[in-house]
């Protein structure tokens, strides 16, 4: 192979996981992030990479570490990587693709990308009582910790309530309905299919946290334990994170892989990556169902490498929610009628918060070692379908230098928020709604009104009729009375 000696490699990677019902017999998430570095040199064929690590770079997850990547670092023999930690609503892309970009540039060389949970652990505590606390660092700083700009959700959304990515999700999958012309039945057919071929792809996914491969019908229907959460969604549309799984990518230059007789099987290459970090709450955005980031994203990839998303062989679609993946879909041109995930996607295969996209391009690059000559896309999201994120992948040594595109400011010259004020007394036009539901049944339906100025607003209703008619008919497009208590009256 006739590369330069600064392209970035993905050398090694390995996934850990463990499941027992007794917390103190369990790793906390440090630890198993840990056995996935240790398990990634070994992919590589080279612990060596270890003692050469420029960079430990963490992903943030619920638990309460302040300095993880250190931890990792020493525990790997690295006392001299740099510890870095991407707090949440960093693009788990961006992480690679700085890894990446840093390695192309020469300020690093060797980089571990790691993240990890082990909320099924503190899961299991909570219900045996049994004590099972994590390591505390003492206030540990990281050499580097990267954080966002700006909320991802709005005042008004979260003194509405609107908290839980589940509330969010399911109107921006309402609107999506409303917007395609479907019933409510013919949506949640297609829903739930979708959802059915994700189960069946973890079924046969040996690193997959469910592996019962449920069908459409199970998957639509609130029984067994499938409550609503959100309406249209059940527990099975929503993404699992009581979960103990970490992972581990190790990046190096391809001077260096070859000077350490890495093995040219092991090498799997990003060929790009693109993001957009551009935000508007969902209740401002002027179509709840579209995403131009990921539009300019799947554009700018295809700019650079002369390939669209659509056209990679292998597809991970971040898969949060249903919804996520329609809308990533729509936006890439991506066909919904093929394998859209490698691992089974985040109901099924598992989604540890913040490190699902690292769990995927393991997958993934052990996906294209077996195929040769194939590509692989794999997408994130933080936040609400927030931010975007889409890279694209090989075994093959790309035909371009590494790139790592921001196409923040397209996106923000074409996604204008909507003004938001309350109203009194005012009549609005429902965008999209959801109900919420509790452990007894159905707490309030939210909706997002758009008064005649084209101003947003959000309004709720506790009442049992007004619930029971938001689940049995279409509610989009209907007019509601705002109250000036942030409540709403259907006009009809």
């Amino acid at each position: 192979m006739n590369i330069d000696d600064r392209t970035p490699v993905l050398v090694g990677v390995a996934t850990a996981a463990q499941r027992f019902d007794n917390p103190t017999e369990a790793k906390e998430a440090v630890g198993l992030m840990a056995e996935a570095l240790a398990a990634a040199a070994g992919d590589a064929g080279n612990s060596g990479l270890l003692g050469r690590l420029d960079q430990v770079r963490v992903t943030k997850g619920t638990w309460g570490y302040t300095d993880p990547a250190r931890w990792v670092a020493d525990a790997a023999g690295a006392p001299q990587a740099r510890s870095h930690l991407a707090d949440v609503g960093i693009l788990q892309t961006a992480v690679m693709g700085d890894t990446a970009a840093a390695i192309a540039s020469g300020s690093a060389d060797v980089v571990a990308v790691v993240g990890g949970e082990a909320k099924y652990r503190g899961l299991r505590a909570a219900i045996t009582g049994i004590d099972a606390p994590d390591t505390d660092q003492g206030g540990a700083e990281p050499d580097d910790f990267v954080t966002p700009h700006g909320m991802i959700i709005s005042r008004a959304e979260i003194d509405t309530g609107l908290v839980m990515a589940t509330h969010h999700y399911a109107m921006i999958e309402n609107a999506r309905r409303f917007a395609d012309g479907q019933t409510i039945e013919e949506h949640r057919a297609v829903v739930a299919g979708l959802w059915a071929g994700f189960a069946r792809i973890a079924a046969a996914n040996p690193d997959a946290w469910f592996r019962e491969g449920l069908d459409a019908t199970a998957i639509a229907t609130p029984e067994n334990g499938n409550r609503w959460l959100a309406w249209p969604y059940t527990k099975w549309h929503n993404s699992q994170w009581n979960v103990d799984q970490a992972a581990a990518l190790i990046f190096c230059s391809a001077g260096t892989a070859r000077a350490l007789g890495i093995s040219t099987d092991r090498w799997v290459f990003p060929w790009a990556a693109a993001e957009s970090n551009h935000m508007v709450p969902v209740t401002e955005r002027p179509e709840l169902h579209r995403s131009p980031g990921f539009a300019h994203a799947g554009r700018a990839l295809s700019d650079h490498l002369g390939m669209a998303p659509n056209e990679a062989d292998h597809i991970d679609l971040y898969s949060c929610f249903p919804i996520a993946v329609r809308t990533q879909a729509r936006e890439m041109d991506i066909d919904l009628g093929r394998d859209l995930t490698v691992t089974g996607g985040m109901t099924w295969a598992g989604g540890p918060l913040n490190n699902y996209v690292i769990q995927a391009a393991v997958k993934m690059a052990q996906v294209l070692r077996a195929d040769p000559g194939s590509t692989g896309l794999v997408t994130s999201i933080s936040g609400m379908i927030t931010k975007q994120g889409a890279s694209l992948w090989s075994a093959e040594p790309p035909a371009h230098p590494f790139a790592n595109l921001d196409v923040s400011d397209a996106v923000a010259a074409e996604l204008q928020p909507k003004p938001y004020r309350t109203g009194d007394g005012e009549q609005a036009e429902v965008v999209s709604y959801t109900v919420i539901w509790g452990r007894e049944g159905p707490e309030r339906a939210v909706a997002i009104g758009e008064f005649a100025d084209g101003a947003r607003t959000l309004l709720v209703s506790a009442a049992p009729a007004v619930m029971a008619a938001a689940v049995a008919g279409e509610f989009c497009g209907r007019g509601v009375v705002a109250g000036a208590d942030g409540t709403f009256t259907p006009v009809d």
